[in-house]
């Protein structure tokens, strides 16, 4: 067999097996906590503020606070994950995620500041119980199931957060005018039940004999590093200072877009054309980086991706804007997105293997919720201060640029990592060319 032949077996065998789980995983990632409240909480603003008299600052804060709290319990998440597998973490935070979002419908109308205190609270519990439904644990799961195919079958997955951006704005613009920003929660929480139904009947681990050889030792235990020893690798820091630095930048522009775009003029339901067009960039981000991270080294690759952003900043911080320039500014933005998100799942696997994945990988989650909670506040900031976006629009365009930049020192993949078991003496590392 040649090795066209090889790689074409590879492809068919992993997907062939795998296949059902993805598609689980593919509409567990599109409804649950990592897109959904991230697509909704821009076009709350203005009913919020209509309705109570909020400050820009104060009708953005739940998402920072839902967003610092889902990124301090990833690691717990991914530490369940792997002590007790991805399928009961997945679907229990998937319907309590449901549940506690339907109940943000509940906010008490009447005194503004009796409104944003039980707001703020409802938010904070959509951060407790839902990262569970984060591709922190989805993606533990195609770890296990891919690996000549890791990058594509990553892009594919996390094409839920594209799918999300396509639907879900445009579905709780039509319920906000027709029945009101409350009953836009209650409807929308139908999403993660939809998918709780798919999971709970495709959703799993493979078995044993499953599992691709690459990822395990010659006595069949899953090989990678302690929590401990990728805190220690400079490798593991420099991950995480890019996605710091791309959150950070990406965050509030993704949130504030219907703002940013409404100050030029552009109306509620073209904004929310142009954020399904970032979801289509989202979608083109994840495949195309996923394609390619399984053929080139990721610098090569995360590099160029990521400084896509900086020109989206760029043409956001024109005096009008028309239709198109709007829509390739979102297209970029949401490009890039995809392409880091893909990364953060990828680089966790390659670089520190699948024996403690979901706690490396919330670990590195946590930049990335962080980044994405604190980013909104600063932009709403910078634009209660100034009555503009385009000093942090300027500062962005820098971050992004260095996001990307920091990727390239990250040097070769490691091919061979330590069994689960015995981590703790110092394994031999040998690198398999860039």
């Amino acid at each position: 067999m040649t090795a066209d032949q090889t790689d074409t077996a590879d492809t068919r065998g992993e997907f062939a097996k795998g296949w059902k789980v993805l598609l689980a995983g593919v509409l567990g990632v599109m409804c649950g906590a990592s897109p959904i409240p991230y697509n909704i909480i821009g076009f709350t603003v203005g009913p919020l503020r209509e309705e109570f008299g909020w400050s820009q600052t104060e009708a953005v804060l739940p998402i920072t606070l839902f967003g610092v709290i889902a990124s301090v319990l990833a690691p717990v998440f991914g530490w369940m994950a792997d002590r007790f597998g991805v399928r009961p973490v997945a679907l229990w935070s998937l319907l309590a995620f449901a549940l506690s979002f339907a109940a943000v419908a509940l906010t008490p109308t009447g005194d503004a500041r009796t409104a944003l205190y039980v707001y703020y609270a409802l938010w904070s519990v959509i951060g407790l119980v839902g990262i569970g439904s984060t591709p922190v644990t989805w993606s533990r799961a195609i770890n296990l199931w891919f690996y000549t195919n890791r990058g594509l079958a990553l892009g594919i997955l996390l094409l839920g957060t594209s799918l999300a951006a396509m639907v879900v704005p445009r579905f709780a613009v039509e319920v906000i005018e027709a029945q009101g920003w409350r009953a836009m929660f209650a409807a929308v929480a139908l999403f993660p039940l939809a998918a709780l139904a798919v999971a709970f009947f495709l959703f799993r681990e493979p078995r044993a004999d499953e599992r691709p050889r690459a990822i395990e030792s010659e006595s069949g235990q899953l090989t990678g590093v302690t929590l401990g020893k990728a805190l220690a690798d400079y490798r593991f820091w420099i991950i995480w200072l890019s996605i710091a630095c791309i959150a950070t930048a990406f965050g509030g522009a993704f949130i504030n877009m219907p703002t940013m775009l409404a100050l030029r003029g552009v109306d509620a339901k073209t904004a929310a054309s142009v954020m399904g067009i970032l979801g289509i960039g989202i979608f083109a981000g994840r495949i195309i980086t996923g394609a390619l991270l399984d053929r080139f080294w990721q610098g090569f690759v995360a590099f160029p991706l990521l400084c896509l952003p900086a020109a989206s900043a760029w043409i956001l911080l024109g005096d009008s804007i028309t239709f198109p320039l709007a829509a390739l500014a979102g297209f970029l933005l949401g490009f890039a997105a995809g392409a880091e998100s893909d990364l953060i799942a990828y680089l966790t696997g390659r670089y520190f293997g699948m024996a403690n994945y979901g706690r490396i990988y919330g670990m590195l989650y946590m930049p990335f919720g962080l980044g994405s909670a604190a980013s909104p506040v600063i932009y709403a900031q910078a634009f209660d201060r100034t009555g503009s976006y385009d000093p942090v629009l300027t500062l962005a365009i820098g971050a992004f640029i260095a996001g990307g930049a920091l990727l390239l020192l990250l040097g070769r993949y490691p091919e061979t990592l330590p069994e689960a078991a015995g981590e703790d003496e110092p394994a031999p590392v040998t690198m398999e060319p860039a």
